[in-house]
């Protein structure tokens, strides 16, 4: 690929920060591929489940609850409380299993992109709303064993995204500064806006959300440098 404006942005910057759902692979929303979603084995719908997991569960999500089981109980029984705790543990395995094999039709070209920065010698952070489920599933993820060691995975270090204190762990644990970095994601729980606010250059990546939240795509730019398809358009 030539080079572009993009691609000279990251040349120039030591490290790259990736946010993980929707950016690098699938979300619960988008899994597909067979395998039943959390609400459908927990016989609850759709809307209140979600409700759960993007509205009522910060505390889960900055890893103040780290039991697998306890998280998906909580969550479930304040839909139902009748959910026995055999559908529960299946729902923890389902969850784990499901969340990170796939990315889809992008999971080559985020390999090769993620290949490409490592290459280069970038530094690799990774930043993600994630619960302990989908941490343990992280490995299974075709992204990751392309940048072998290089990831710097913030997640339950009790904030999330879009604070701050998040973005400034793991450019201090990446050993940079905001000038030195660039983040990269799809836009969700204002992530570009909070990058920008703790002075990262920010890219959004449209590529999975385009296919199931278009309208979701005009407003979330607003917060970004750059606006790229692929992953693999950061590299030159």
């Amino acid at each position: 690929m030539g080079e572009t404006a993009v691609s000279r942005a990251v040349a120039a910057k030591k490290a790259v920060i990736f946010d993980l759902f929707h950016t690098l692979t699938v979300l619960e929303t988008t899994w597909g591929e067979g395998r039943p979603f959390t609400h459908e084995v927990l016989g609850v719908s759709r809307e209140a489940w979600d409700e759960q997991l993007h509205s009522r569960s910060r505390e889960r999500l900055t890893g103040q609850k780290q039991d697998a089981v306890a998280i998906v109980r909580d969550m479930a029984r304040a839909i139902d409380p009748s959910i026995s705790d055999e559908v529960i543990r299946t729902a923890v395995e389902n969850r784990i299993a499901a969340v990170c094999p796939s990315a889809g039709s992008h999971a080559r070209g985020n390999r090769k992109g993620a290949a490409g920065l490592k290459a280069m010698g970038k530094k690799i952070g990774l930043i993600s709303n994630a619960d302990v489920m989908e941490v343990a599933a992280w490995g299974q993820c075709p992204v990751c064993p392309a940048c072998s060691s290089q990831w710097c995975f913030r997640g339950g270090v009790g904030c999330a995204k879009p604070d701050s204190q998040i973005y400034e762990i793991s450019m201090r644990e990446l050993g940079v500064g905001p000038a030195e970095s660039v983040f990269v994601g799809d836009g969700g729980s204002n992530e570009l806006e909070g990058a920008r606010r703790a002075g990262i250059t920010t890219v959004m990546i449209t590529g999975i959300i385009k296919e199931i939240w278009p309208e979701r795509i005009p407003e979330r730019s607003r917060h970004a440098d750059f606006v790229i398809q692929r992953l693999s358009e950061l590299v030159c």
